[in-house]
């Protein structure tokens, strides 16, 4: 059995989607990934042939209640999307920054192993190039709030995204609440964690699913990695890398504020302004300006 993914050939984004999804994830090989087996360009249609998942999407079952994921299982998936995201960062021959890492977009095996798949809004860039401007692409609630403003793809995004997944598992709840398909003001789920934190009552975040039928210790630094990576400051932010080893209890905890910091940065842009000696002029961006 196989999975088959149709794009709208008569679409210029459909066709582009799939453009790079061929182009990217037929080069990759990672237990973590989605295998694409084939795919089929005739005419308007457009398939893309993925290796099947039989348990669906993360979403489904964090958000659906429909099945109970156990504490070693959301474990186990927290660690197989981080493994996939330091092939695509730092593993590869390239690197691939996915820009859209969200819980629907990690599909589960027979036995639960994550599978990070959709490379619809990829990009390609070399190791050592810094954040490249690609154009306001992703799902809002997981996308960085530098992102937000200047449209700058990077591993640090990426990073931002897989730390939104990480709340999102162990408290079973989405990252924002939408209402007519708008954000709701005060529905952000990292602040209210971060909130928590703070007041020293954090594991009273974790999925009440649950019971206490989970290891404190190991949710713990599952939520304080995960805030650790949707730091609003992209300076903040952990690699991938050391992320996993912080997950792995190879590394310390961080340090976190126990007060949420306010996303500031400064964004280049061009500008004629006598003002500007050097033709650039920068804009300081906080988050309560970015829908924060």
């Amino acid at each position: 059995m196989v999975a088959v993914k149709k794009f709208s050939g008569a679409s210029k984004q459909g066709k582009k989607e799939f453009i790079t999804e061929v182009k990217i994830i037929s080069s990759l090989r990672h237990r973590n990934l989605v295998q694409l087996i084939g795919w089929c360009h005739e005419k308007e249609e457009l398939l893309l042939v993925y290796e099947f998942m039989p348990n669906g999407s993360l979403d489904a079952h964090i958000f659906g209640k429909k099945t109970y994921l156990a504490w070693a299982v959301r474990c186990k998936i927290s660690l197989g999307v981080a493994s996939a995201l330091l092939y695509l960062h730092e593993e590869w021959e390239q690197c691939i920054v996915h820009r859209d890492i969200k819980a629907s977009n990690i599909m589960l095996d027979s036995s639960f192993n994550a599978k990070l798949g959709d490379f619809g809004l990829a990009r390609l860039m070399d190791h050592e190039v810094g954040p490249q401007t690609t154009g306001l692409a992703g799902t809002f609630g997981y996308m960085a709030p530098e992102y937000i403003s200047t449209g700058r793809a990077s591993k640090e995004s990426d990073v931002y995204n897989f730390g939104i997944v990480l709340v999102e598992i162990v408290t079973g709840k989405k990252s924002v609440s939408l209402r007519h398909g708008k954000i709701e003001p005060e529905s952000s789920l990292v602040e209210k964690v971060w909130d928590l934190y703070g007041r020293g009552e954090l594991i009273s975040a974790v999925d009440q699913q649950m019971g206490k039928d989970y290891d404190v210790e190991q949710a713990e630094c599952l939520m304080i990695v995960g805030l650790w990576c949707a730091h609003p400051d992209s300076n903040s932010r952990p690699s991938i890398k050391q992320a996993i080893q912080v997950l792995n209890f190879e590394a310390p905890l961080p340090n976190l504020p126990l007060k949420m910091p306010v996303a500031t940065y400064h964004a280049a842009a061009e500008t004629s302004s006598s003002s500007s000696s050097n033709g650039v002029a920068t804009a300081t961006f906080s988050s309560a300006q970015l829908g924060r």
